[in-house]
């Protein structure tokens, strides 16, 4: 049984320390969150220049597979850009850019990522060309 003198106590350090401890859970799940984002950019560029680099292979093929992978996780706000535009029978190196702006991708509003950008580029040699 609790003394009564001590209810006061008890709920003034739960008013201190329960707001430190969402605050460090918020923080700790945001920070997960960058890192699988960060990994996946990463992912979408190997995946994105690979299509591009086998032949027969369009740029918009390869942005549509790099836009698939970041969509795995809930990204879509990114810009994807494959170098060269036209991927010919002649283009020997296929290239493919992500940048994905981590406030407007994240699940939670917050000060963590504000003004943060994920970049990653990827150049491959193309299959086939010599």
């Amino acid at each position: 049984m609790i003394r009564k003198k001590y209810a006061g106590e008890m709920l003034v350090e739960f008013a201190i320390v329960v707001p430190v401890l969402i605050l460090i859970f918020f923080a700790g799940f945001e920070s997960c969150r960058v890192a699988v984002v960060r990994h996946t950019v990463d992912n979408a560029v190997y995946a994105g220049c690979r299509i591009g680099a086998v032949p027969g292979a369009t740029a918009r093929e390869a942005e549509a597979e790099a836009r698939k992978v970041l969509r795995s996780i809930g990204v879509d706000k990114a810009r994807v850009e494959v170098q060269p535009e036209s991927i010919g029978l002649t283009t020997d190196k296929v290239s493919v850019s992500i940048e994905v702006p981590l406030d407007q991708n994240s699940l939670i509003p917050n000060q963590f990522v504000s003004g943060k950008t994920i970049r990653r580029t990827l150049t491959l040699q193309r299959e086939g060309v010599r």
